[in-house]
């Protein structure tokens, strides 16, 4: 298929062609509608970026897109293709090269499958000039992703070397020849050194004789158009000398290698040209008697044409990195502005309807605003989760016991139409985790595994222990050890593989539109990682779905949980008792010290850790100290604290932070007498806390 061409109009030329050689006005001029691909405005990013990277490459490349490999090319390749220029752009590629189809065909059957291809010297006979014509070839294939990461297309990098390989067939012959007549008469010596003297002359690669000291003796003339030396300038003075400065050593080493050895071949290294910049050659060379004979092929093409490989593949998976960032901050954007418009309306409503006087129901405003507050800190804890940095309470916990606590609400929440079916062996190992974390995580999973099963069907909950060997653990992407296995299984709909691999990212979810937030198993993920374990999802189309929590085993026994008493209001303080609070936020220390100070506490304020260190030398009685982690002036909250407790030892220490848990204590447990409150959080929760740390608790 040729496709048709467009008269140019006046439209702007898209950016992506930009700066894409005469190929890019040909592309722009293109009648695309009437191919598979479309109009240009409606391709897609993932085409639209590896375009513009093989525009813009010296190198002859072309991509093949889609089942049918429709062609789209760069100048380079139009300068290979010859006569097939410019008919090969927008048609498929079976058509285009029809005398090659069986070749092309392996090539989109292998790329298409996610499979690479190299062939070096690849031998084919193609009709570029309207006649059967033999040329060889450097050939790379390589996938191109789409934005799902499914290949969609395969890019080619398509280097000729058919003068090379004819040089190099033309060398081997010859070479042969001369080693055929040194077994020849004594008369034929001068037409055997003669038949030598013309390849040395005519050759196209460096040929060169060395003494075993590394000086030259001598050197072809390809020596000059290669490197720009004229071999009289060089015979005489030591290899080294036209060695790149960065592979002197290695060369010196291969060089005492070889006449250890007898030969050495492949050894590739830089010479310098004679303009300051350096060439690559591949030296196979061998030592007889006391010199060394090495012939080296200029590869430096190849090299060039591997880092552009490089540098396109780079560039790919860093426009397909910044998609997903943006898919990321959109999804966030979206949910934080709309909690952002709810509390922002419940003030405006308040504070209009205090200004008229019209004071009932105006809990009403209040409660809208604590509920998106509340909201915004649950979404913010799942982002946090899903990046292994939300806050942990890790127990030795009983999985068994904590599951059949789990079994009624878990049977209520399924409904009716689902059987739930619960297998916890009463010798299950104790794990160190976050109790309530694993709750939330189980319950996540039972309400996904309904909301699969619209018709009804069976959910079954299993634990068991598990060893995991090093084979197995570098599969699953897990420390080898000792595990306990968590598993939900459903019979329901199940997931096809491409959403198997994006089911762990934020915000992403196959429910409608107000039915999920995509954060759900990403928090789930977040939290199991963070404590060590793994999450696996084993699923097929129409046979259900099973998730699998691998949880480390803890040698310890399981302790009861502790509960903390809450006060229906905040307790007063007893008489005396001294807050110290620092935090550079002027609106969070205000508020701190305004609750505390209506309590009955004694409240002293910094802003910083300096100038909190200050108040800590004074004689000030100070009987807790309340700290923000992230403060100015060079010092955190943990550093403060550390410094607060050498100034005065067994001070108790209150850190109020939005940071995780981590940030605060690194690897390492919490000192006695150290503590965590994690924003946001109501004041009378801030109150009862500082209450039961003075308190002793």
């Amino acid at each position: 298929m040729n496709g048709t061409r467009r008269q140019m109009t006046q439209e702007a030329v898209p950016v992506f062609l930009n700066g894409g050689g005469e190929l890019a006005d040909l592309i722009a001029a293109y009648d695309w509608a009437a191919t598979p691909l479309g109009p240009l405005d409606r391709w897609p990013q993932s085409l639209r970026t590896t375009v513009a990277l093989i525009l813009r490459s010296p190198v002859p490349i072309v991509t093949l897109w889609g089942p049918d490999g429709i062609m789209i090319y760069n100048d380079a390749y139009s300068v290979f293709a010859g006569g097939r220029h410019p008919m090969l752009l927008g048609s498929k590629v079976r058509e285009g090269w029809h005398e090659v189809a069986d070749f092309n065909d392996h090539v989109m059957k292998v790329g298409l499958a996610g499979g690479t291809l190299a062939y070096r010297d690849q031998e084919l006979t193609l009709h570029r000039s309207g006649r059967p014509e033999q040329v060889w070839m450097n050939l790379d294939y390589s996938p191109i992703l789409d934005e799902a990461g499914k290949p969609a297309g395969v890019i080619a990098i398509v280097v000729e070397t058919t003068a090379k390989v004819r040089a190099e067939r033309t060398l081997r012959v010859t070479a042969e020849k001369l080693a055929r007549l040194n077994a020849e008469l004594e008369e034929r010596v001068a037409e055997r050194t003669a038949e030598r003297d013309r390849v040395w002359r005519f050759s196209r690669d460096l040929l060169l004789v060395v003494g075993r000291d590394g000086v030259f003796r001598d050197a072809n003339p390809a020596w000059k158009p290669i490197l720009g030396h004229d071999p009289d300038d060089i015979i005489g003075h030591g290899f080294l000398e036209v060695i790149w400065l960065d592979d002197a050593r290695a060369t010196a080493a291969a060089h005492e290698s070889l006449l250890l050895e007898g030969q050495l071949l492949g050894f590739e290294n830089r010479l310098r040209h004679k303009d300051g910049g350096f060439r690559w050659i591949s030296w196979n060379s061998f030592a007889e008697g006391d010199v060394v004979y090495g012939y080296g092929r200029d590869i430096t093409a190849e090299k060039r044409q591997a880092d552009a490989l490089r540098l396109a593949e780079a560039q790919l998976r860093q426009a397909q990195k910044m998609e997903a960032v943006g898919q990321l901050t959109g999804g966030l954007a979206h949910d934080f502005n709309n909690l952002l418009t709810a509390i922002s309306g419940s003030l405006e409503l308040l504070d209009q309807r205090v200004r008229q006087g019209r004071l009932g129901a105006l809990d009403r405003y209040m409660s809208a605003a604590r509920g998106a507050v509340d909201r915004a800190a649950s979404l913010t804890h799942r982002l946090l989760a899903f990046s292994r940095q939300q806050t942990l309470d890790p127990r030795p916990t009983d999985v068994g016991r904590l599951v059949r606590d789990m079994e009624d609400l878990v049977r209520r929440t399924a409904g009716p139409a689902v059987a739930l079916v619960v297998d916890t062996p009463p010798d299950l190992w104790t794990t160190l985790i976050d109790p309530n974390q694993l709750e939330s995580a189980l319950l996540n999973l039972c309400i996904n595994a309904r909301d699969a099963m619209p018709q009804g069907g069976h959910i079954t909950i299993e634990a068991s222990n598990r060893e995991i060997d090093e084979e197995t653990a570098h599969v699953q992407d897990i420390p080898a050890g000792q595990f306990v296995l968590l598993s939900v299984s459903d019979t329901g709909i199940g997931m096809p593989p491409d959403v198997i691999a994006r089911a762990f990212d934020p915000f992403f979810t196959t429910k409608p539109i107000g039915q999920g937030t995509g954060l759900g198993l990403s928090m789930i993920y977040g939290f199991v990682r963070q404590s060590g374990g793994q999450v696996r999802i084993r699923s097929e189309v129409g046979h259900g779905t099973t998730v699998s929590l691998y949880l480390p085993r803890h040698d310890g026994e399981e302790r009861a949980a502790e509960m903390l008493a809450i006060a229906p209001a905040a307790p007063r303080a007893k008489r005396g008792e001294t807050v110290l609070v620092v935090d550079d936020e002027p609106i969070v220390r205000l508020l701190v010290t305004e609750v505390l100070d209506e309590l009955g506490y004694t409240t002293l304020e910094a802003m910083d850790g300096p100038e909190a260190v200050r108040i800590l030398e004074s004689d000030a009685a100070i009987d807790l100290l309340v700290t923000d982690i992230g403060l100015p002036q060079g010092m955190n909250g943990r550093e403060l604290a550390d410094a607060a407790r050498a100034l005065r030892p067994g001070l108790k220490v209150l850190f109020i932070t939005g940071y995780a848990e981590n940030a605060v204590i690194g690897n390492e447990r919490l000192p006695p007498g150290m503590h965590v409150q994690t924003k946001p959080f109501a004041m009378e929760a801030l109150a009862n806390r500082i209450k039961t740390i003075l308190s002793g608790g």
